[in-house]
Order: structure tokens, then sequence, then C-alpha cells
């Protein structure tokens, strides 16, 4: 392999169905690399609130802001075993759904925590943005037939794309890989993983990059 010397952290984002586990566990087999998965099985809130968002989203959200900032911290420390980091979601995204689900008190008490607790966390040297068509992510999450996700509307994945979108799009923190992920299947081609793999590791990288695989239909 001929990696990128400067890339050992990778982050990947996108919403909810986007496939952010399964090319993390790509990854992580390829470069022998720690793996750091967003624990949201552990949410004693999470079912709850995708069945009523109103009443269970500050519970849900504070939940997922200390458990991230705790696995977060310990990134910090050095992992003799591996030189790679990979993370199925960066700490900052939190805000991402703060600001979609709070309001009022609720949203300037979280502002004022969140500050304090980004404040010395590791960034990612890449960042890797799945964006997905709302057609696909829902097609991805009937297929994989989560009970905690169930309750999942079209609607609420719409407002979370459209979130994503425009949060990623003016991101400027760490160097950006934005991939059309709508057509592409890096879990069952190895062909199409590859080509993902080889743009994250490109040499010749800018701050913000576009990869939009050649066009193919996904089927089920």
């Amino acid at each position: 392999m001929n990696e990128n010397s400067e890339v050992k952290y990778i982050a990947i984002e996108g919403v909810i169905g986007a496939g952010k586990t399964s090319l993390a566990r790509k990854l992580k087999e390829r470069l022998n690399a720690e793996l750091v998965f967003e624990q949201f099985d552990a949410n004693p809130f999470l079912e709850k609130f995708y069945a009523d968002r109103r009443r269970y989203a500050f519970q849900t959200q504070m939940f997922f802001l200390i458990n991230r900032f705790t696995q977060q911290q310990q990134l910090n420390q050095e992992n003799l075993f591996t030189d790679y980091i990979v993370c199925d979601y960066i700490f900052e995204k939190d805000k991402i759904f703060a600001y979609l689900n709070l309001s009022g008190e609720e949203l300037k008490l979280y502002e004022t925590i969140f500050p304090l607790l980004s404040r010395n966390l590791r960034k990612p040297d890449l960042l890797v943005f799945l964006q997905s068509s709302v057609e696909r992510l829902m097609f991805n999450i009937k297929k994989r037939n989560r009970k905690i996700e169930r309750n999942l509307t079209v609607n609420y994945i719409e407002e979370l794309s459209e979130a994503y979108t425009h949060y990623f799009f003016r991101y400027n923190t760490t160097p950006l890989l934005i991939v059309n992920s709508t057509e592409i299947d890096f879990v069952n081609s190895d062909n199409d993983f590859d080509e993902l793999f080889k743009q994250i590791f490109r040499e010749d990288r800018g701050l913000i990059e576009y990869f939009k695989p050649e066009s193919k239909r996904i089927t089920g």
C-alpha cells in the first residue's frame, strides 16, 4: 500500500443509513486500524426519540453529547498497536442534531456546554462525508431493519439530509472528501471500495475534494 503518511485518523460522516459503519469496518480491515463506533445502541432514549421527537430530544441529545465526548477524549492517547484510527462520526456533528431538535432554554443550555467539551479534542486528518439521496438512505435503513429505527420517517431523514448538507458544505475545520455515495457499493464491490480507498489516500489533496463515482444502479 502507498498510503498518504499525513492521513492517520479518518472520520466518516453521513446521514443515518449512508454506510458510515460499513465503510469504517472495511477501512479497519484494510489498515488494521483502531475502530471507534458511535454507540447509538447504548442510548436508552433513542427509540423513544424516534417515536416522539419533541418529548425526548433533550435527553437523547445530552446522552450522545457526553458519550461522544468520553469516546473522543480517549483518542488523544497513543495506540502502540496501530498507526491508524477510523471513527464513524465526528464530535462536531452533535450540533447538527442539537439545532435540528432542540429549542428555547434547552438549546441555550446545550450551547453553553458544547464549547467546553469540544475545546481540546483531537481533529481527524481527513473527514469523509458520504452524501446520499433520501431514497437510497431509506432503502438502506429498511434493508438493515434495526428495531430502533423502525419509527424513522421520510420527513425526518429529509430534514436530517438537508441539515447535513448545509453543515458539511460549509465545513472547513479539517480536510474534507465529499463522496456521492448514492450509487456506489463499497460494501459488496471490491472495485468500488478500492476506488474510494485511493481517493482517501490521494497525495495531491486539496482542503475540500469531491468524488463522484461512475454511475451504476444499486439493486436489492
